[in-house]
């Protein structure tokens, strides 16, 4: 269907002319979303459901005993079950556990503090600031990691260097349990100014009259900050722990990259490097698939969660 448009002008003579037509076509739009239907279509979507039709998948010997010819074979949930009976596989969510203790709340509560901080009229050198915080969020993951990782060893770093001096020795940083907040502090380092961006981005949406009001009835900076501003920034600080639960989930290059570094970290000490392993070591892709999903499935659900749990409060719905 074409709908076409006509506006009648006035010439200086007083008559009146018709303008040439113009003509919309219906499917510029669709024109425009190709790209990106086409893109997430071959990168994500076929990706995904080919991930899950490998999962059901096995290689067996068939036709000829030991000496037969290996053939992809449906097994059913044979890898689903052989993924969540790995010890290996299922300790990698208690680490990740605990690395998500350290790194979430502490990510999410200095990004709050900094955003507050720079929302304050009295703050000097705001663009400075919020540059400075926000840099380390450039640094490619892999450099951040061997940046600190020549901080954390005993003979580079400069924080056992000055424990040393004082004769306190050297402070383990890649050994148990000093492991877990080496690897979650570089994810705050890296994550506090993303965070703290989306968070001063809200705050600066709020209306300045609320503050006025606050002043008015006696309120002291404290308690706009606790009282007005962060009830207020609530979606955003949703946002983020969700970004963060998500992240934490994700977590591959820290560990593999301070791996070579240290003995504290093994071939499978998160999930994603369990199944790094299984699929490129072992050969083993159906198996790599069956874990890839389920840690999926993992991440929806955790999110599913998070959103229903903090709705009512964030988005005024029901939750």
């Amino acid at each position: 269907m074409t709908t076409t448009t006509t506006t009648p002008t006035t010439t200086s003579t007083g008559s009146t002319r018709t303008p040439k037509k113009r003509t919309r076509s219906p499917i510029a739009p669709y024109v425009f979303v190709a790209p990106a239907v086409v893109l997430y279509i071959a990168f994500l979507l076929v990706p995904m459901l080919y991930s899950i039709y490998l999962s059901f998948r096995g290689m067996r010997l068939v036709s000829g005993g030991a000496f037969g010819k290996r053939k992809s074979v449906f097994i059913g949930f044979e890898n689903y079950i052989s993924a969540l009976t790995d010890p290996e596989f299922i300790a990698g969510f208690g680490r990740l556990a605990i690395y998500g203790a350290i790194a979430i709340p502490l990510t999410l509560g200095l990004a709050l503090l900094f955003a507050l901080l720079l929302d304050l009229g009295a703050t000097r050198a705001k663009r400075f600031s919020r540059t400075s915080i926000f840099i380390p969020y450039a640094v490619p993951g892999v450099v951040a990691t061997l940046m600190w990782g020549f901080m954390y060893l005993p003979l580079t770093s400069p924080f056992s260097y000055i424990t040393r001096e004082l004769g306190w020795g050297t402070i383990p940083f890649l050994e148990d349990p000093w492991i877990f907040g080496s690897v979650a502090n570089i994810a705050i380092w890296g994550g506090v100014g993303f965070n703290m961006i989306i968070i001063y981005t809200s705050l600066r949406g709020i209306p300045s009259e609320l503050y006025d009001a606050a002043r008015i009835d006696g309120a002291n900076e404290w308690q706009i900050a606790m009282r007005v501003k962060v009830p207020l920034v609530t979606p955003a600080l949703v946002l983020t722990g969700l970004f963060a639960v998500i992240g934490t989930l994700q977590v591959y290059g820290e560990p593999t990259t301070l791996r070579p570094m240290t003995s504290a970290i093994s071939q499978t000490w998160v999930p994603l490097m369990t199944i790094y392993r299984d699929a490129f070591v072992r050969d083993d892709l159906p198996r790599a698939a069956a874990s890839s999903v389920f840690l999926a499935v993992i991440t929806v659900v955790m999110s599913v969660i998070l959103l229903r749990l903090t709705q009512k409060r964030a988005f005024g719905g029901e939750s």
